[in-house]
């Protein structure tokens, strides 16, 4: 749990990082705002999951921290494909959104099995 934790915060500083680095126009602001509040949520729901009282609460939590992994996962694509950015950084965002989607989907399917 805890790896996680620091896991879905360095994601978010990390995309932080690779947002200031992308040129400003129109779409690109609205890009990268996007992503700013889709990777700050993955951690910031996920330490509120972890705090939920009944399993129930975990589950609705950790559903929501899927949403907004996959969404980051979304934003980073459109930035790569609108030629906003591109290189090791972006891929590496691009599979760290996908790979925590992945173990959200397992936790939510274990936790749902335990209920």
């Amino acid at each position: 749990m805890k790896d996680l934790k620091e896991r879905t915060k360095k994601f978010t500083l990390d995309c932080i990082k690779f947002i200031e680095k992308i040129p400003d126009s129109y779409i690109a602001r609205h890009f990268k705002g996007q992503l700013l509040r889709s990777s700050s949520s993955i951690a910031a729901n996920y330490r509120a999951a972890n705090l939920g009282q009944t399993k129930a609460v975990f589950i609705s939590k950790i559903s929501t921290v899927i949403e907004e992994s996959d969404e980051s996962e979304f934003w980073l694509e459109m930035i790569e494909e609108a030629e906003l950015s591109a290189g090791s950084e972006l891929e590496y965002l691009k599979n760290e959104a996908h790979e925590l989607t992945s173990i959200f989907i397992a936790s939510r399917k274990t936790a749902q099995q335990k209920s």
